[in-house]
């Protein structure tokens, strides 16, 4: 299978799995659901999957949700809340990729 077929499956499975950890969190806001959102953002992340891909699902998989929910603000503060969590990774990483640039930073142990 091609390579751009694989990432498309991937993101279409990606979606499917997002769309029932979100749904399981908001009727079960508790620690196991969040660390669900992480392992998702981690697969993601380890897979290639973009940080606009992954923001793109979660707006489309809030916007199917949306007429089950009893108030927008629920929705809101839940689907924010899960959006970090999955975006956790990316943010690790990036803030990694950034200490190693920064001036004065040595790649190997210092000699002192």
């Amino acid at each position: 299978m091609p390579s751009s077929d694989r990432a498309t499956t991937y993101r279409a499975r990606l979606r499917q799995n997002y769309a029932a950890a979100f749904a399981r969190y908001l009727f079960r806001r508790d620690e196991a659901a969040l660390a669900a959102a992480y392992e998702l953002g981690r697969h993601s992340l380890g897979n290639g999957v973009s940080l606009l891909d992954i923001v793109q699902i979660h707006h489309k998989v809030v916007i199917e949700l949306l007429p089950g929910i009893e108030g927008p603000q629920e929705l809101a503060d839940a689907a924010a809340t899960f959006l970090v969590e999955v975006l956790a990774t990316f943010e690790m990483t990036q803030r990694a990729f950034q200490e190693q640039r920064a001036p004065g930073h040595t790649a190997g142990p210092s000699a002192g």
